[in-house]
């Protein structure tokens, strides 16, 4: 029996229009085995968990560079376990101050990389956390 791919959803919200490191991520999990569906630019909370229910992904990587990563990864951690996505597992990165990390993962985000992040320390978490 074939073994499914872990499925990834990429999402690049507010009215930011810099997605050159969500598309390298998004790139670099592709060729390493990962199914990724890359929403494009200027997403809505409400637009990436309903793109996370539709495509029945694993995880859920965000790309955050306008400086609204509290209310995004707040929200979209609201709207996932209203719409019982619990076990997905919510990682991002962008221009996240390091204060702003440990309240982040304490609403669920699993994993924050910021800018000069080895790509390999993305793998790596991906194979820890998701499969």
């Amino acid at each position: 029996m074939k073994q499914r791919k872990i499925r990834i959803l990429i999402a690049k919200p507010g009215l930011d229009g810099h997605d050159r490191g969500a598309k390298v991520i998004a790139k670099f999990l592709q060729e390493s085995g990962y199914e990724v569906i890359y929403t494009g630019l200027h997403q809505t909370p409400e637009q990436i968990v309903n793109a996370a229910v539709q495509e029945a992904v694993d995880a859920v990587g965000i790309s955050v560079l306008s400086g609204s990563h509290n209310y995004v990864f707040t929200e979209v951690m609201r709207l996932m376990a209203e719409k019982g996505l619990g076990d997905v597992v919510v990682f991002g990165g962008g221009t996240i101050p390091e204060d702003d990390i440990p309240e982040l993962k304490a609403a669920g985000v699993k994993a924050l990389f910021r800018p000069g992040t080895p790509l390999e320390e993305v793998l790596r978490f991906m194979k820890e956390n998701v499969g």
